[in-house]
């Protein structure tokens, strides 16, 4: 779709931009006069979870997106092949935070291309969704029938 629309370049970069932007609002709703408040009578931030974040382009850098998403109060979960790639030549810094105008103008660019970003998210929502439903039926099933035996 990014090259159809002459936009080949954001290629492993819209994901990452979305989620800096995320990370922007979360930062935003967890401070502030009103957060500070909740806070005093004890209410805890929810982190952020960013799933299984491995590069599936073979052109892309094997730690991309867990180098690119890297923040206080957050949690990744990374296939053991990243975490030992990551362990191998990673580079740990705080990245979440930079970039946020490159960000800001990738994510500017697909609108004004015409790629509507919520219905691809939804999209890919629902196909994750299923993608974890299906292993979590199939051990409940399991269970069930150790049960019955």
């Amino acid at each position: 779709m990014l090259d159809e629309k002459g936009l080949g370049d954001l290629k492993g970069e819209v994901a990452i931009a979305s989620a800096k932007k995320a990370y922007e609002i979360y930062k935003r709703v967890f401070s502030g006069p009103r957060w500070e408040k909740l806070a005093a009578q004890g209410a805890q931030p929810q982190r952020l979870l960013w799933a299984s974040t491995s590069s599936k382009n073979p052109a892309f850098k094997d730690t991309k997106y867990v180098e690119a998403l890297i923040g206080a109060d957050t949690v990744d979960t990374v296939p053991l092949e990243t975490i030992e790639a990551f362990r191998d030549h990673g580079i740990a810094e705080n990245t979440l935070e930079q970039g946020l105008d490159k960000a800001t103008e990738t994510l500017d660019r697909l609108k004004k291309a015409g790629i509507d970003i919520d219905k691809i998210t939804q999209q890919l929502e629902d196909e994750g969704i299923d993608k974890f439903n299906k292993p979590f039926e199939k051990l409940l099933q399991a269970i069930e029938d150790q049960k019955n035996k």
